[in-house]
């Protein structure tokens, strides 16, 4: 027994007797009750603190230790009556103020918790501690120039304070701030060098600006100081994918799939679906994120039935409206609404970039609201405001997407849509749009959502004009002769099963190359050493450069065939380039992405160039690339198709979508619960 125990013990002793000497001293049962809750006997203490109360109801100091005590018991409601008792019977208390916040946050009431650190700061201007959890609310609430504010306060009055440098870094890196946040974290960091989350955040930043070797180093300096931090592992694996770095993958994937299994915040819903092709554990992974970082919020009412609206008002929601694949698939789409019928409505969370297409999709919707500089919950109550009936989330768990907004209940119909491939995991999202090839009926109690089963999944914009842009073999590094394979897939989807088969298929043709696209230099690395130990001489392996748009879409037209990765299909790739009269070539897999290719290949009518197996995938591609004629039936057949199949047909598209959103519409007029809807040919 500790002296410090022992003392506790002899002072329990004293103050019983005292106790039974005067049973009314209201004093010696709040001492006694503090000696409790010091030796750990919180029921105890909280029986003793009552007493004292029921002696002297407005004692001060006895509602906040109630408070303190419910709170550690986890009795969070409770701990707010005793902490609003105190602060009623003294507004100047800070510390009861500091801790309502804490409780309230910790209940998800945040504009109340907001409200109690501003009381407490009003107090103590100087509190440090109170600024901090001050901005992480605000953060929360999506109102980060104002989080900004309250962490530069906190870091003023206490600049070694590495906590709030380190949140103040996160919250900078969601405003785009990405050098003032590398040096928040290094501030962090040398105060507290072991600090696994500054380590880990400032990977983040690392892997935003590319410097994916740094990134890397820091993720792992953060899972060596703390190996079982949230979510860490998947960033690891997801930045080492992104450089080819395969050691070891086997045995970590294991890892992962025994963790998600028990529930254990080990990777984020998105990097997860370039790893592990299989629905369930995809829709574990996605509920444990949701569950963690956007529980459905109770902040604002349930949303009151609206009346009829003579037009079904459609929201999009986005932070890409900018040069970004979500636009270049769908900027036609708000063109082609039927605005006799619907009304189209934006709402942007991304950087005002003013570039041709933001300016196309601003022109292109009936209302473009910038909200990038509110609040989850202002956006969602201005969502209320024009009574959007349907709320479209085309972002999902990509990155600066804000599901934040979805928790709160933007409109009465959420649905998830393009962006992210998956199921959300999430009951605020009402449906999930796919098709028959993405998700087989067999597949649904994978997704958390209901099936909106469209003839194809992926809308395309009709008046993109394909490239004027010609290149030869010998603009991009191309032998003269022998067969061209291609893909412009992220490196973070190759897997080694993928490029095993690639090696496979190289072997076979002679005189074929291999033309790639890897963003870093580790990657091109590790490709070429990979590739030679497949057997294959390095110099068929060819990496492309980044290209602007027109020419990217151009170079497809050097190549013979795409070949497609597994389980990360090709998406806006793989519509680019059979749009170049390129054939594009899958194996289709069991989870969304994984099957989203072979969606866009039956679009375009070619199911010939589906494979549903690794030899059939390895088999065809060597059978087109040694058969000439064979290969020339298929684009012949592709370049009929294009004017004709219902890929690029966007009219077409808009009025099976907007059938979609009329039959949802009609079931939450009728007061029915969300159900699959099919929409036919």
């Amino acid at each position: 027994m500790s002296v410090q125990t022992k003392n506790f013990d002899r002072a329990q002793k004293l103050l019983k007797k005292v106790i039974e000497i005067q049973p009314n001293h209201s004093k010696a049962h709040n001492n006694l009750g503090i000696v409790f809750k010091k030796l750990g006997q919180l029921d105890a203490a909280v029986k003793i603190f009552k007493k004292a109360l029921a002696i002297k109801p407005d004692y001060i100091e006895v509602n906040y230790n109630l408070g303190v005590t419910l709170k550690e018991l986890g009795q969070l409601e409770d701990a707010v009556k005793s902490y609003e008792k105190a602060v009623a019977l003294k507004p100047d208390y800070a510390d009861a103020h500091y801790n309502l916040g804490n409780t309230l946050k910790e209940l998800g009431r945040l504009d109340a918790a907001v409200k109690s650190y501003e009381k407490a700061l009003a107090v103590n201007p100087d509190d440090a501690e109170a600024h901090n959890n001050l901005g992480n609310t605000l953060k929360e609430l999506g109102r980060l120039d104002a989080a900004v504010k309250s962490y530069e306060k906190a870091v003023a009055v206490n600049p070694d304070y590495a906590e709030a440098h380190n949140n103040f870094g996160a919250t900078l890196r969601e405003l785009d701030q990405l050098d003032a946040a590398v040096k928040c974290y290094e501030k962090a960091l040398a105060l507290k060098p072991d600090y696994a989350d500054a380590h880990a955040n400032r990977g983040n930043v690392l892997k935003d600006f590319k410097r994916l070797d740094e990134a890397l180093a820091s993720y792992e300096s953060a899972i060596a100081l703390a190996p079982d931090s949230d979510f860490i592992l998947g960033n690891v694996l997801h930045t080492k994918m992104n450089l080819c770095i395969w050691d070891d993958l086997a045995n970590r994937l294991n890892e992962l799939t025994n963790k998600i299994n028990n529930g254990e915040k080990v990777i984020n819903p998105f990097p997860l679906l370039a790893l592990i092709d299989d629905p369930e554990i995809q829709r574990k992974t996605a509920e444990i994120y949701a569950n963690e970082k956007y529980p459905q919020s109770h902040v604002l009412s349930k949303i009151e039935r609206y009346p009829k609206h003579k037009k079904i008002r459609i929201g999009y929601f986005s932070a890409d409206f900018r040069d970004h694949p979500v636009s270049h698939l769908t900027a036609e789409l708000y063109e082609t609404h039927d605005r006799n019928r619907f009304e189209i409505h934006a709402f942007s969370f991304g950087s005002d970039t003013k570039d041709e297409m933001n300016l196309r999709i601003k022109a292109g919707v009936d209302h473009f609201h910038d909200v990038r500089t509110m609040s989850h919950k202002a956006v969602a109550m201005l969502a209320r405001s024009v009574e959007i009936d349907i709320a479209v989330d085309l972002g999902g768990y990509t990155q600066n997407s804000r599901t934040g907004i979805f928790a709160m209940s933007a409109a009465p119909i959420q649905i998830s849509w393009l962006g992210y491939l998956g199921t959300m995991g999430a009951d605020y999202y009402d449906y999930l749009v796919a098709d028959q090839t993405i998700i087989p009926e067999k597949n649904q109690k994978y997704y958390s959502e209901k099936i909106i089963y469209l003839p194809n999944y992926q809308v395309n914009d009709s008046k993109q004009s394909p490239s004027a842009t010609v290149f030869t073999r010998q603009d991009l590094g191309l032998p003269e002769t022998g067969f061209v394979f291609c893909c412009f897939n992220n490196t973070y989807k190759i897997t080694p099963a993928t490029f095993d088969g690639w090696g496979r298929i190289l072997e076979q043709v002679d005189g074929s190359v291999l033309l790639i696209y890897a963003d870093n230099e580790t990657a091109r690395m590790n490709l070429t050493k990979e590739i030679v130990l497949r057997g294959i001489e390095p110099s068929r392996l060819i990496f492309g450069e980044r290209l602007s748009k027109p020419e990217y879409l151009a170079r497809y037209r050097v190549a013979d065939l795409f070949l497609d990765t597994l389980p990360f299909n090709a998406g806006t790739t793989a519509s680019d380039a059979l749009r170049m009269g390129l054939p594009v070539l899958t194996c289709m897999g069991s989870s969304f992405v994984s099957r989203e290719a072979a969606s866009v290949i039956n679009a375009i009518n070619l199911p010939e160039l589906i494979t549903t197996t690794q030899e059939q995938y390895e088999s065809l591609a060597i059978e087109l690339a040694t058969d000439p004629e064979k290969l020339k039936i298929i684009k012949d057949k592709l370049t009929d198709n294009l004017s004709k199949a219902p890929l690029y047909d966007t009219p077409l598209f808009t009025q099976r979508l907007e059938s979609a959103y009329r039959k949802m519409y009609d079931r939450y007029q009728h007061g029915l619960d969300p159900d699959h809807i099919y929409v036919e040919d």
